[in-house]
């Protein structure tokens, strides 16, 4: 079975079950089927229940901006959310969504087994690393089970903020270099219990003819 396929029998597997938010327009991700980089952001807004398209809003511009800024398309990379429907009025995801969520985004990662998982904002970040905190481990080098993980601001957080932005931008701009392995990861952190589950890369020891073009 092709990444395409598999993702596309997911996409229906999740249409067809019975998921919090269900009200809402499923916003399953988009990108290379087999990107190095895989950006997870938390869950839909607005625009993006309305396009069923992960990052089409402000906060989307802005990361396309930053994807480009470091010569890179959003084409080459995969982007999607933990939760794949909107919460009303654009809340914050509650704990029992993303529970919900999770065995779905556990096995889109296993299909992608991208190198390297840049999540956005606080939500995503805490999804795998429960202990971590945004203003104290963003632009950090991190490991979970053998997949490199890099927590930055979330965009939409960051264009509320100059000072963020900043150093949103700054930790954008080093994404290549973790990907490349010039940045070496730090200590490998152990999953929580209530942390994501470990995610198998099937890929392992092979490389995307692809990926090695574009990175």
């Amino acid at each position: 079975m092709t990444n395409s396929d598999a993702l596309a029998a997911l996409a229906r597997e999740i249409a067809a079950a019975s998921l919090p938010l269900g009200e809402a327009t499923l916003v399953f991700g988009e990108g290379d089927l087999g990107a190095a980089v895989m950006f997870v952001g938390e869950a839909p807004g607005f625009h993006e229940d309305q396009q069923g398209r992960p990052f089409v809003g402000r906060a989307g511009k802005l990361l396309d901006e930053l994807i480009r800024g470091i010569g890179w398309k959003r084409e080459q990379v995969y982007i999607t959310n933990i939760v794949k429907r909107r919460p009303p009025e654009n809340r914050d995801p509650l704990p029992d969504e993303i529970e919900a969520y999770q065995p779905y985004l556990t096995r889109q990662i296993g299909i992608i087994a991208p190198k390297l998982i840049v999540t956005l904002g606080r939500f995503s970040m805490n999804y795998f690393l429960p202990d971590a905190k945004i203003t104290r481990d963003h632009g950090r080098v991190l490991t979970i089970d053998g997949t490199l993980v890099y927590p930055v601001y979330h965009p939409a957080a960051a264009l509320r903020s100059t000072a963020m932005l900043e150093t949103l931008r700054a930790d954008f701009g080093r994404i290549p270099r973790v990907l490349s392995g010039e940045l070496a990861p730090e200590a490998p952190v152990a999953a929580a219990a209530s942390a994501v589950p470990v995610f198998k890369n099937p890929r392992s020891g092979k490389e995307n003819s692809k990926q090695k073009r574009l990175f």
